[in-house]
């Protein structure tokens, strides 16, 4: 008799472990997708960032290479969504991000913009890559999105080869990732 109550007894504790085990891993998912996706919607598209940062990007280790190491950096990846049945225009741009460069007083610690590399790469295509300088108005890439799909895309950044800036510099960079409608051009 005593060992059929243990029995129960042992289930039920089972029964609440995996209840409480269930509840909280929703909870952790949850709380980390939603850190990680951050969400800049309009009607026509939604543009979700895949990592932590969101939409920021930083360039902090200060170590010049070739675009094929470069190209191996650290990866801030974002999709595009078009939401409408019909295609929508959009740009990309890469600014700087003045808000934390005040918040942090690092406005002299810039690497300069002609030191700097980035590469673009939309799913399923080449890199692009681009001296940061040349960039005329931030413009990244400008493209048109099908009815209701979705493209994916991975922005790197890298101190390039032959730059006078010393390696272990405390130089760095925070930038944004920006997408804009192009009729209208506001800010996703």
């Amino acid at each position: 008799m005593n060992y059929k109550k243990e029995r129960i007894k042992n289930i039920i504790y089972i029964v609440i472990i995996l209840i409480t085990c269930l509840y909280s891993t929703h909870h952790i998912y949850y709380k980390f997708k939603t850190e990680r996706n951050i969400d800049y919607n309009s009607e026509s598209l939604d543009v979700i960032f895949h990592e932590k940062t969101g939409s920021e990007v930083t360039l902090s280790r200060v170590t010049p290479v070739t675009d094929s190491v470069g190209l191996s950096s650290k990866a801030y990846t974002f999709t595009i969504k078009n939401n409408l049945t019909e295609e929508v225009s959009y740009k990309i741009k890469l600014v700087e991000d003045t808000k934390k460069i005040i918040k942090d007083e690092c406005e002299e610690y810039q690497i300069p913009r002609e030191y700097i590399k980035v590469s673009l790469k939309e799913s399923g295509n080449d890199n692009i890559i681009y001296d940061l300088e040349e960039l005329e108005d931030n413009l990244l890439y400008t493209s048109v999105i099908p009815p209701l799909e979705e493209v994916n895309y991975t922005i790197r950044l890298w101190v390039k080869q032959g730059s006078t800036i010393p390696s272990g510099s405390i130089l760095h960079y925070h930038g944004l990732i920006q997408v804009f409608e192009e009729e209208t051009l506001a800010m996703r």
